[in-house]
């Protein structure tokens, strides 16, 4: 891939960083001549997966860090955003989608950021390699 295809950001794994890592999410896209309206459907599941990371990780310590990796390929106009953290191994899609339906009723409050991310991005991809969760948003832009 050609220099401006991949960009990497090395941050510590605290919500207070979001702002960054959607600066930095933001700015690649508009390289890449990005929708807008992609954009914000990009940057809210960006923003579901690093504020997972800050908050569960690495525990109630915090602090660890954490590395978004952004690449993209030209010819698929395909867009990867890669999210590596040395935490806990978790991985967010082995727990099944909630029942939506149950969930309503029940008036429950979070637990559905993972089935956005999912729903909102073309593939998403999990793998746990050398002691870090890696996690990978694939979007056709």
């Amino acid at each position: 891939m050609e220099d401006n295809t991949i960009k990497e950001l090395n941050i510590v794994a605290d919500s207070v960083n979001l702002d960054e890592v959607a600066a930095f999410v933001e700015e690649f896209l508009e390289s890449h001549d990005c929708s807008m309206e992609l954009m914000v459907t990009i940057a809210i599941a960006v923003e579901e997966v690093f504020v997972n990371i800050a908050h569960y990780a690495y525990g109630t310590e915090g602090g660890g860090k954490a590395t978004v990796r952004l690449e993209f390929d030209e010819d698929k106009r395909q867009a990867r955003f890669i999210f590596i953290d040395s935490g806990e191994a978790f991985d967010p899609l082995a727990k099944p989608d909630p029942d939506l339906d149950a969930y309503h009723k029940e008036r429950r409050v979070g637990g559905l950021g993972i089935l956005m991310v999912k729903k909102s991005m073309d593939d998403v991809v999990y793998e746990r390699k050398d002691d870090k969760n890696i996690l990978t948003l694939i979007k056709t832009i």
